[in-house]
């Protein structure tokens, strides 16, 4: 069974959206330079559907999309919470960040709208550094996904501004 340390609404972490990140503890990735390294530990309460619907309920229409932040030591267990929201929340959208490089094959891609994959490899930097490995992926219509990495990417340049 998946625990969860904590939770919040944030904009960053999937574009356009409004997202619950609910942050699962008992990463075994452990990946060096990890900004998140306090969910290496096993802490936290259970995430259960009962939670998930708990808290859906609780900031209802305010969300669009609920991202499950680790997992990877039960993905079937990710798996299957995002199903429950596809089939009790309908209207939210699902996301999963793992730190894993692949997703596992007996998982069905198909429950979720965004999954993120890949290590953070400090040198290369998280998703907001265009030399990362990390990649974010949303499912279109067809069912296939779509690398959107590059929204989190900063342009440059100048703008003008005109005198009015």
């Amino acid at each position: 069974m998946l625990k969860y340390v904590n939770y919040s609404v944030v904009f960053q972490e999937i574009p356009d959206e409004t997202t619950l990140s609910i942050n699962i503890s008992g990463c075994p990735c452990h990946c060096p330079g990890c900004h998140s390294a306090y969910l290496w530990k096993d802490d936290g309460e259970m995430l259960t559907p009962n939670v998930i619907d708990d808290l859906i309920n609780r900031f209802n229409k305010d969300i669009t999309c609920i991202a499950l932040m680790g997992g990877d030591k039960d993905p079937t267990e990710v798996e299957a919470l995002a199903q429950h929201i596809r089939d009790h929340h309908s209207w939210c959208k699902t996301a999963w960040y793992s730190g894993r490089q692949y997703i596992p094959h007996s998982i069905d891609r198909q429950v979720f709208d965004y999954i993120k994959v890949g290590p953070y490899i400090e040198h290369l930097g998280a998703l907001t550094s265009p030399r990362t490995n990390q990649k974010l992926l949303k499912r279109l219509a067809d069912g296939t996904f779509e690398d959107i990495t590059r929204l989190f990417w900063k342009k440059t340049g100048t703008t003008s501004v005109k005198n009015i």
